[in-house]
């Protein structure tokens, strides 16, 4: 009676142990897939043309970068996966200071590889008001060199001159405060 009772503490125990360690796993495994495994811009120069590309929105409509060549400054940053914490409070950093990006003429693009339905959904989720570029086949986020080991982008941002030459690359984005780092860079270019 003694060992069957050990027996099942044992066993309760193990349990216990094992559940500690998935819902660790299940809280670390987000944080690991938006790590920078690769895919940190180390092929763009500053002071160089940056790639030109021609991506669609959502909604359908294209963008092509150097269609705003010689009248806004630029910034591009590409984002890990719509709807996740950080790349939620990225977006809605910018969404929150968009009327001061467009009072200064400055073009603020987003891009990752989800599909159009996903950045849609993401859009409406947070009344997001710029647009945001899916990049699904991936070609754009390789020019880049932002497609990490994983698939995903890396939060990479670029700060692009009206002449269309790269100033800044931000590579380690702090989310907080990204909207105040890429505006004041930016402004310097009107």
């Amino acid at each position: 009676m003694l060992n069957l009772f050990l027996t099942e503490q044992y066993l309760a125990r193990q349990k216990m142990k094992r559940n500690i360690l998935l819902k660790t796993l299940i809280f670390l495994l987000p944080v690991i897939l938006m790590c920078n495994c690769g895919g940190n811009a180390e092929n763009i120069i500053i002071g160089k043309a940056a790639p030109d590309f021609t991506l669609s929105d959502a909604f359908g409509n294209k963008y092509t970068l150097s269609s705003f060549r010689n009248s806004n400054p630029v910034v591009i940053y590409f984002y890990p996966k719509a709807s996740t914490p950080g790349c939620t409070k990225q977006a809605c950093g910018i969404r929150d200071k968009q009327d001061k990006f467009k009072d200064n003429n400055i073009i603020v693009l987003g891009i990752s590889v989800d599909s159009k339905e996903s950045i849609k959904d993401f859009i409406d989720e947070n009344s997001l008001n710029f647009p945001l570029l899916s990049d699904e086949d991936k070609e754009v986020s390789k020019i880049f060199g932002v497609l990490n080991n994983i698939g995903l982008d890396s939060r990479i941002t670029f700060i692009i001159d009206k002449t269309g030459n790269i100033t800044n690359i931000i590579r380690d984005v702090d989310v907080d405060t990204h909207a105040d780092d890429v505006f004041d860079l930016a402004v310097k270019l009107r």
